[in-house]
């Protein structure tokens, strides 16, 4: 037989075994062309004015080229163990270990570089609808384009070279390292099965779940005002994500055992075969595998937080502007709100004016609010803005009583507001005590009138009067007047933004459209969705895959387990029933794990990246689940497969 039909023979005798590693490599591919495409894409250099677009892919492409270059070298790692015993044989007939290598390396080489091509391919054809759906998600009013980039293919043809060479390097040092004897027991080396639990891994497991545990404990105080100084902060922090980490592992390491070991034991030993094929597999081999899987359930922790977080502040984009800017278009000086009014009127646009009065006052506010964290950290008068109860939708307040206003959830969960202090605002002439009794959410003037990063306060009308006329001057700022205009028809607004857009510049100092504050949100807080969404989907393919060649590589070790007992009667459905459970707990405890990760991180700090936070984590984490559960389903499968065949 001839070196080359022997590397076609191979190469489709192993193809069943590599068509989803092909699929993988070609996503990857697709992707990354697909991402370099948009760096190159006319389309985009025509944005480059509203989003910065080309930089932002370019930094997520060499973090897509690490996440590819790891999965490659696993995968071709995996397989090459499991051939083990052909590069054996080879050896045995006579052949060199050089010739064996480039037999492999010819093969290696047709099925990477095929798939590198139609994976460029399909990047090319996908490239116009990724490219909209940034426009969509950023808001960006441009034309997309099918545009195919020589540069583009270039980098991907060299990045995907430069894999390549790493994986001939991997390969060539294995098959140098290992002996004749070596290769024959590589595939079938196993981890030795121990029947009982020794103290140490009773202690591992313990310690595993108890430093999960304080890691969710401390994240759940990180904002509750326990910890009072930066340092602290920090420290806490690096806790939670030491203990988490070093938690997982060693949750993976013992705890996995310790808790299946227990219903073991309850159970008496009296197992039904489904649970002899989930549980006891499952006992053993999460703990050979414990720094893989503690390496792909906190990155997959890491690719739902961030995409939660992201998209936390993506979905809060409008809710952020409304309470920053309360009316449509905001103005501080009346010369400046003139030229918009008149052309609106001139426009026949229906429209809303409120004028509110603001004073700019210096209050004493220690026995009514202090700060977590270490915030506010000096006592003492600080400036604040302040309304009359009289002004237009505010609330009536007593005579001697202070409401604030226009509070963020991220200044709530800063900063503790203690119902019944006193509040002295101090003037030139006089003091006035005032008692704090809440505070609300709705703004009703902008972000222009707050100072030190306190909420705008509202007093009663006569106590307004009083302090305007006892104001200290050099406190005041030129924004003493809030103007907002809103504009009564919703239909109207876009034409009402551009007349807003015609009169004044991007200086937002003194006014600002809300149109316009939302848009530029959305525009960046788009594009780090997209891509965050974008490498956690790379992420979630290539661990996906990389957890279903395990659970190929386990059914050829298990099949002679299945041979046994279907001769002795079990039915394929008994089979499948402890497989389907035991693709639960494979897929599902790294899955589960990650999503909890995700839930502590992202609950300790979300209100600092917008207003609403469980409609889009419960979106991103359904999502994640709906997506990984193909894995899942695609392993079963498999098995399926390997279990009718075991006769």
């Amino acid at each position: 037989m001839s070196i080359n039909r022997l590397i076609l023979q191979n190469l489709k005798a192993n193809l069943k075994h590599y068509y989803l590693y092909v699929f993988a490599l070609m996503f990857s591919v697709a992707l990354y062309f697909a991402f370099v495409t948009l760096q190159y894409d006319p389309a985009l250099d025509a944005a480059k004015g509203t989003i910065k677009g080309a930089a932002a892919i370019k930094s997520a492409s060499v973090l897509l080229i690490a996440i590819v270059t790891i999965f490659n070298l696993y995968a071709n790692n995996m397989f090459v163990k499991r051939r083990s015993k052909e590069i054996g044989l080879l050896q045995l007939i006579g052949m060199t270990k050089m010739k064996i290598f480039q037999i492999l390396s010819t093969e290696n080489f047709i099925l990477y570089f095929g798939s590198l091509l139609v994976g460029a391919f399909i990047g090319f054809s996908v490239s116009k609808l990724i490219l909209m759906i940034l426009f969509q998600i950023t808001g960006v009013k441009a034309v997309a384009t099918l545009h195919f980039s020589f540069q583009a293919f270039v980098q991907t043809i060299v990045v995907f070279s430069a894999v390549y060479l790493f994986i001939l390097l991997v390969n060539y040092l294995f098959i140098k390292r290992q002996s004749i004897l070596a290769l024959f027991r590589v595939s079938s080396s196993t981890e030795a099965k121990v029947k009982s639990m020794s103290t140490s891994e009773t202690v591992m497991g313990v310690l595993g779940i108890s430093l999960i545990l304080l890691g969710y404990y401390v994240s759940s105080r990180l904002f509750s005002g326990s910890i009072t100084t930066a340092t602290a902060l920090l420290s806490s922090m690096l806790l939670i994500l030491a203990s988490v980490i070093f938690g997982t592992y060693l949750f993976y390491k013992g705890s996995v055992r310790l808790i299946l070991n227990g219903i073991r034991r309850r159970k008496k030993g009296l197992l039904h075969v489904h649970e002899v094929l989930s549980l006891a597999s499952i006992m053993f081999r999460m703990k050979a595998s414990s720094l893989l899987l503690t390496i792909i359930t906190t990155v997959s922790a890491l690719a739902i937080g961030l995409l939660s977080l992201s998209y936390i502040t993506y979905y809060s984009v409008d809710k952020t502007a409304k309470n920053s800017l309360p009316a449509h278009f905001v103005f501080t000086k009346q010369q400046d709100a003139d030229p918009l009014t008149k052309a609106l009127d001139d426009g026949g646009i229906p429209h809303k004016d409120t004028r509110i009065e603001v004073l700019q006052v210096k209050a004493n506010l220690d026995q009514v609010l202090d700060a977590k964290g270490g915030l506010i950290s000096e006592p003492g008068p600080r400036q604040m803005a302040v309304i009359s109860d009289a002004s237009a939708g505010a609330p009536d307040v007593g005579k001697d009583q202070l409401l604030f206003t226009g509070a963020s959830d991220e200044m709530l969960a800063l900063v503790n507001f203690h119902k019944g202090g006193i509040t002295q605002i101090l003037t030139p002439t006089t003091t006035v005590p005032l008692t704090y009794t809440g505070i609300a959410k709705q703004a009703f003037v902008s972000w222009h009138f707050m100072s030190s990063s306190l909420p705008v306060a509202i007093v009663d009308d006569a106590t307004f009067q009083l302090l305007k006329q006892n104001l200290d001057p050099s406190i005041q700022r030129n924004a003493s007047v809030y103007l907002g205009i809103d504009i009564a028809d919703a239909k109207n607004l876009e034409k009402a933004n551009q007349l807003f857009h015609s009169f004044y510049d991007k200086d937002r100092s003194s006014y600002g459209s809300r149109q316009d504050m939302a848009a530029e949100s959305r525009n960046q807080m788009g594009l780090l969705m997209f891509i965050v969404g974008f490498l956690g989907l790379t992420f979630l393919i290539t661990s996906g895959c990389i957890l279903y060649f395990k659970q190929m590589d386990e059914s050829e070790d298990e099949k002679s387990t299945y041979t046994v007992l279907r001769k002795l009667g079990f039915t394929q459905t008994d089979l499948l029933n402890g497989i389907k459970m035991k693709q639960l707990f494979n897929f599902g405890i790294p899955l589960v794990i990650g999503l909890f990760h995700s839930y502590f991180a992202v609950q300790s700090g979300w209100f600092l990246f917008g207003t609403e936070l469980w409609t889009p984590m419960l979106v991103v984490m359904i999502l994640y689940t709906a997506l990984y559960s193909v894995f899942g389903l695609l392993s079963i499968r498999h098995y399926k497969k390997v279990i009718a065949s075991a006769l």
